[in-house]
């Protein structure tokens, strides 16, 4: 049996490989990741990490249950301003901890809302009707009856399934909506919730479209985007809150620069006939869904809402550029590209690719890996089921990060299309070309970040004689 040292050495050998393997040699392409930045990574495992800081507003005041709060406070309170300020939007709940959660939350909180009125003893009644994007057709699993739905939405009686309606597309054009058919379903079937949003994610979503038609309704539905994998494309490519949606969700790591974290953005300004429902999100956030709600991550949410309010212009504008511009690259190999070749094949930062032609996506995708490209297999909307994928899904956004603009990605097409397309082994030429990519940009450059994440680090813990190793350790790690 081995000792704990031996284990303690033996599991930071493995991590050490893994992330060497990961920063250095891979390209990871997967849309629903990101690397944080170093300062960020510090802010994750500063003290906060190990602390609570239940609150919640009790007779007009926020009330703390914990003490030693008082620096924590202020970053949550700040983390609010910011993506507020980002959002342009009246409110922002970060206790949240997922994407999923944040999803949840609003369920339940809209759930709360609308039995507010009943009669004494009267039984409480779930959301009547919901409209979201079908699963195979990129809808956002959360947003299913088999995700975080579950439980908030009617069963039809006569077919024993939830009272869902899923968006329309076009029938040659499965990732765009069908506005004609979705405005006849909504007089149809007036839906109390309206999702926007997916997983599979090239073009915009009919946001606007949809609240001219609801906004004089007696009772007009809740409309809610979430932008889990767009929300670091916030503005650049749909700004819902100016479109007239009610709610934005998302996780806060792939697009958004991190950290692995959830948040619910409301715009129900003071009047607002929809402000109460924001007191029940609150609500469902804490007590109703999270405890301790990651304090760690949540100041590195702060430090990465800082790189993104400096750096958002920039870097959304590169995002787009290189999705478009490694949809056409991988088009120019031969390897079809889905979507429409008139619009660049996507607006966001996904491209996705029919692969079925060379082997099942699964299968694929293990190829790909095992040359250091890192992707998701992904049904695509003829598919039977997501066991039979024939489609990859790719994301650009982590690269970008790195380095890479629109010429960059001509080569890296070429090297996919041989493992995809000849079956060719390219994953020692794949590492030579990853270290081309190995400085983050969009924050602050590493002869600043570096003596900051040092002092972070060496605060961590409360012995004084870690920090001058803590120190020097770092810098000859981050030079070798």
């Amino acid at each position: 049996m081995p000792t704990f040292a031996e284990k303690v050495r033996g599991l930071a050998a493995r991590t050490e490989r893994n992330s060497a393997w990961r920063q250095r040699d891979c390209f990871n392409l997967i849309p629903s990741e990101s690397t944080p930045s170093l300062l960020v990574k510090m802010c994750e495992i500063a003290d906060p990490a190990g602390r609570y800081a239940e609150h919640r507003t009790m007779k007009g005041y926020e009330v703390y249950f914990y003490q030693g709060t008082d620096f924590i406070r202020d970053v949550e309170v700040e983390a609010q301003r910011e993506l507020e300020a980002y959002f342009g939007c009246s409110d922002v709940e970060l206790r949240p901890i997922s994407g999923q959660m944040a999803n949840e939350v609003v369920f339940k909180g809209l759930v709360k809302f609308l039995n507010r009125g009943r009669a004494e003893g009267q039984l409480s009644r779930r959301l009547r009707l919901v409209f979201n994007n079908e699963l195979i057709y990129g809808g956002h699993l959360s947003a299913q009856p088999m995700g975080a739905l579950f439980n908030y939405v009617e069963e039809d009686p006569a077919t024993g399934k939830e009272r869902v309606v899923n968006l329309p597309v076009l029938k040659d054009n499965p990732y765009k909506p069908d506005t004609a058919r979705l405005a006849a379903l909504l007089e149809a079937h007036k839906p109390e919730l309206i999702v926007f949003g997916k997983s599979m994610f090239l073009y915009k979503e009919p946001v606007r479209f949809v609240a001219d038609i609801v906004k004089d309704w007696k009772n007009r539905p809740v409309l809610m985007f979430d932008m889990a994998h767009v929300l670091g494309l916030y503005g650049a490519f749909q700004a819902p809150f100016d479109e007239g949606a009610d709610l934005v969700t998302g996780s806060t790591h792939k697009t958004f620069f991190g950290t692995q974290r959830g948040l619910v953005a409301g715009n129900f300004p003071k009047g607002s006939p929809l402000r109460p429902l924001w007191t029940e999100i609150k609500g469902r956030a804490f007590p109703g869904s999270t405890s301790n709600h990651h304090l760690g991550t949540l100041l590195g949410l702060l430090m990465a809402s800082y790189e993104m309010t400096a750096f958002k212009e920039p870097f959304q504008k590169q995002v787009r550029a290189n999705a478009r511009a490694l949809a056409k690259a991988l088009h120019a190999q031969g390897i079809p590209v889905e979507g429409d070749a008139a619009d660049g094949y996507t607006e966001t930062h996904q491209v996705i690719i029919r692969v079925k032609a060379f082997g099942p996506g699964m299968d694929i995708a293990k190829r790909l890996e095992d040359n250091n490209i890192l992707t998701n297999y992904q049904a695509l909307p003829d598919d039977a089921t997501f066991l039979e994928s024939s489609g990859i899904r790719l994301g650009v956004q982590e690269m970008t990060r790195f380095g890479m603009v629109e010429k960059d990605f001509d080569r890296l097409a070429g090297l996919m299309s041989d493992v995809i397309i000849r079956d060719q082994a390219a994953g020692a030429e794949v590492a030579r070309y990853r270290k081309g990519f190995l400085t983050m940009g969009f924050t602050l450059p590493p002869a600043e970040a570096l003596p900051i994440a040092a002092r972070i680090l060496a605060a961590a813990v409360p012995d004084p004689s870690y920090a001058a190793l803590f120190a020097d350790n770092l810098r000859r790690a981050a030079g070798a």
